[in-house]
């Protein structure tokens, strides 16, 4: 299995772009990931905010096949302990899913056309983030997850 982050805008602190670089290098040895940052929409200061949550949804969608399982990660979503969230993705490495996609919306959160979609939702907790450190927090939580599954020393129980 493939897995697949996508992403709304690039990240503007390079301290939180480094760490996430670091994250998925050290992911990459355990499955191969691709992390896709999709620009923000254009002019989105003149546009509504569902409006602007409806066309990051559009741009978003774009980018995945029809036979991808999305991961929606919002506010709404499961939440998990570490543990149960590596076994949440041994299930979908076993079930011959060829691709598993994160999506993480831009700062408005994701539109309805987008949750629709949504095969699974993911909340990293109750508190808010800016959807820039979601992407930190979420690549170190799979990343978490592939220690554990493989039985490496990071997660300490």
């Amino acid at each position: 299995m493939k897995l697949k982050i996508l992403a709304i805008g690039k990240t503007d602190s390079s301290a939180l772009s480094e760490l996430i670089s670091e994250y998925e290098k050290r992911l990459k040895r355990f499955v191969p990931l691709e992390l896709e940052i999709i620009p923000d929409v254009k002019k989105s200061g003149k546009l509504s905010a569902t409006e602007q949550m409806r066309k990051e949804a559009e741009a978003l969608l774009n980018r995945v096949k029809p036979g991808d399982k999305i991961v929606l990660l919002d506010e709404r979503g499961r939440q998990y302990s570490s543990l149960d969230f590596a076994k949440y993705l041994q299930q979908q490495m076993n079930s011959g899913i060829k691709q598993l996609v994160f999506v993480i919306g831009g700062p408005y959160g994701a539109d309805q056309q987008l949750r629709q979609r949504a095969m699974d939702s993911w909340s990293l907790s109750k508190l808010t983030f800016s959807h820039q450190m979601v992407r930190l927090f979420a690549i170190e939580q799979i990343y978490r997850a592939m220690t554990i599954l493989k039985n490496q020393p990071y997660h300490h129980r």
